[in-house]
C-alpha cells in the first residue's frame, strides 16, 4: 500500500500543472469530485483519477492496477492522444467533448463474460436515457442508435498464475462531438448531441453510465447471468450476417447467443457455428 500511495502522488504532483480547473475556449472539463462523491457508497466510480491528456486511459489504469489499486477504480481523460478500440483501430474523439475512461475490476474468469454484458448494457442505458432513444448492442461490444455507432467498449486482462488477476473495461461514448466533421466516419457514428440537437452534460452521462455498471456488476459479483438481459439488447440477432476473424470468414444467420455471450450462426447448410470473437457485417 505505501508503494501505490507514492505512485498516486507521484503522479497527481507530476500531472497537476497540465490538468487547469478550467479550460478556455473548450467546453467544461468534467466534473469527477462530483461524480465520485454521488458513487462514493458503490465499488465502481467510488474513486476516478482524472486527467487533460494521456495517451491512452486502458494504459494509465494498468498501471494503477499493477500498484495494486482496488477494484472500481476509474481513469477518465479529456483527451486521448493515443486511444484505441478493438482490433488496434483509432479512436477519433476530439479534446473535452466525449468520455472516454476506463474501469479497474477484479472479477473471476467465470465473471468475466459477465463483465463485457455489464459495460455494454450500462452504456447502452446511458445513451438511451441521453439520447432519448433506444440503443442496441451489435454484437459483441459497440453500442448504437439508430445504426450508428455511439459508444464501444474494450477489455484488456492479465492474469496472476492460473487465475484472473485483473480486466480492463475501457468505454467510450460520444456525447458532444459533430461526426460529421470527421468524413472517414460521418455515416457510421452518433453522438448524443447529434441525435438531439443539444449539448449534454459529460458528467451527469458519465454518474449515470457508472451507476449503472455497478448495480450490472452488483449483480455479476452475486452470481447472477446477465446473458438474458444482453441478449434482449443486440440488434445482431436474426440478420444473415458476414463474421470475420483471423482471415477467416463465415457467413449465417445470427440465431442466438450462448450463456457465455458467444454468438451461434445457422449456416446455410443448417449447421450451427458459434462465434466466440470477429468482426460483423450485417447482410440484411
Amino acid at each position: 500500500m505505501p508503494g501505490l500511495v507514492s505512485y498516486l502522488l507521484a503522479r497527481c504532483y507530476a500531472l497537476a500543472p497540465s490538468i487547469p480547473l478550467d479550460m478556455p475556449h473548450h467546453p467544461p472539463h468534467i466534473d469527477t469530485a462530483r461524480v465520485s462523491r454521488v458513487l462514493s457508497h458503490r465499488v465502481i466510480g467510488s474513486r476516478i483519477v482524472h486527467y487533460r491528456i494521456v495517451d491512452s486511459t486502458m494504459d494509465e489504469a494498468r498501471e494503477l492496477a499493477e500498484a495494486g489499486a482496488a477494484e472500481g477504480a476509474i481513469v477518465v481523460a479529456e483527451e486521448q492522444s493515443a486511444g484505441r478500440g478493438r482490433f488496434d483501430r483509432a479512436w477519433v474523439s476530439p479534446r473535452s467533448q466525449n468520455l472516454h475512461l476506463t474501469a479497474l475490476l477484479r472479477p473471476t474468469t467465470a465473471q468475466l463474460p459477465f463483465v463485457n454484458m455489464a459495460a455494454t448494457l450500462a452504456t447502452a442505458h446511458a445513451a438511451s436515457r441521453f439520447c432519448d432513444a433506444q440503443a442496441k448492442v451489435k454484437w459483441p461490444n459497440d453500442v448504437r442508435v439508430g445504426g450508428r455507432k455511439i459508444a464501444g467498449i474494450l477489455i484488456e486482462t492479465a492474469t496472476s498464475g492460473q487465475s484472473l488477476g485483473y480486466a480492463l473495461v475501457g468505454i467510450g461514448l460520444n456525447v458532444n462531438f459533430d461526426p460529421s466533421d470527421h468524413p472517414e466516419i460521418a455515416d457510421l457514428a452518433t453522438s448524443i448531441r447529434r441525435e438531439t440537437g443539444l449539448p449534454a452534460d459529460r458528467s451527469s452521462v458519465l454518474e449515470t453510465l457508472l451507476a449503472r455498471f455497478d448495480d450490472l456488476y452488483t449483480d455479476v459479483r452475486r452470481g447472477e447471468s446477465l446473458t438474458h438481459r444482453w441478449s434482449a439488447t443486440l440488434e445482431t440477432l436474426g440478420r444473415q450476417v458476414r463474421l470475420s476473424w483471423q482471415g477467416n470468414t463465415v457467413e449465417g444467420r445470427a440465431e442466438s447467443v450462448d450463456e457465455r455471450g458467444n454468438l451461434v450462426l445457422r449456416l446455410a447448410d443448417g449447421s450451427a457455428f458459434t462465434a466466440v470473437a470477429g468482426e460483423v457485417t450485417s447482410q440484411t
